[in-house]
């Protein structure tokens, strides 16, 4: 996928009925259906199901098989509820009749309430100071692993530019945090928030488990750890664009028992929340 509209096309789907819905994979380098891919596209039938006014406001999920890239994917949506104010939606997600994946998501009519929110930190670099995946490659090819050349080498519908860039050479432990600048290449034209919600969800997948991975970073790498999104859970909080860049700011708390935990907050440039996220994932050190 070379650019927003692609990817569009992928989170797409196919109308089986009025409730089931089926959608096809593209690889981002790795063997198995990106996360990503799955969350978004289980977002997308929920939406279907739903009255125009209501917004998704959240979603907790499961990652219960590897989704093969070949096979399409069928999502069923069963209505759990549909009250005055919010409608909550379940969504299975199976292939060969084997369940891989679960979410429930909640729908919110628009109501005025309370503001608050997190600050962004006003002190980190601008993304114009600051290299994407691409030309990280580019600078460093040399001295990057061929493994993670050919995983940023790949193209991607979204600009990653990450706010401090290890060095490969220096197998050193890192603070638990990962912050990455981020922008959909090209152009969308008028998204509904709905649809701007999907790719947000898409993108959310990639690399909040960096957070929890860098404190190992003198043993662990991506080469010699099994890694898997094993559960995610997300909380939209206000509308917002894609016309600049976005802060993905995460953190993480614990890694322990092979599982490694992480929390993100999304940020506008401007410092408007308008997301939090919570994973964890499979962190198993291979013995082979």
């Amino acid at each position: 996928m070379k650019n927003i509209n692609e990817l569009l096309h992928i989170l797409s789907l196919e109308i089986i009925d009025t409730h089931t819905f089926s959608g096809n994979s593209k690889t981002i380098g790795s063997p198995n259906v990106f996360g990503g891919q799955v969350l978004a596209q289980a977002l997308h039938a929920a939406y279907q199901t739903i009255r125009e006014e209501r917004i998704v406001h959240s979603l907790h999920s499961y990652f219960l098989l590897p989704g093969n890239l070949d096979i399409p994917i069928v999502y069923h949506v069963s209505e759990m509820r549909n009250g005055g104010s919010f409608s909550t939606r379940r969504v299975t997600a199976s292939q060969k009749n084997k369940t891989i994946f679960i979410l429930a998501a909640s729908f919110h009519k628009k109501e005025e309430g309370y503001n608050h929110q997190e600050e962004i930190n006003r002190m980190i670099k601008p993304p114009e100071n600051l290299l994407s995946w691409s030309e990280i490659v580019e600078e460093f090819g040399n001295f990057v692993p061929d493994k993670m050349k050919s995983f940023l080498s790949l193209e991607r519908p979204i600009d990653f530019k990450p706010v401090t860039i290890p060095n490969p050479l220096e197998r050193e432990d890192l603070p638990p945090v990962e912050e990455v600048w981020f922008k959909p290449k090209g152009v969308l034209k008028n998204p509904s928030l709905s649809v701007k919600q999907q790719i947000l969800t898409y993108i959310s997948d990639y690399n909040i488990l960096n957070a929890a991975l860098n404190p190992h970073k003198s043993k662990a790498s991506y080469h010699n750890t099994q890694m898997a999104s094993l559960d995610h859970s997300m909380w939209f909080f206000r509308d917002f664009d894609f016309n600049d860049w976005m802060l993905f700011s995460a953190k993480s708390p614990s890694t322990s028992g092979a599982r490694g935990f992480a929390t993100a907050n999304i940020f506008t440039r401007s410092g408007t929340l308008i997301a939090s996220l919570a994973q964890e994932g499979l962190m198993r050190p291979k013995t082979k």
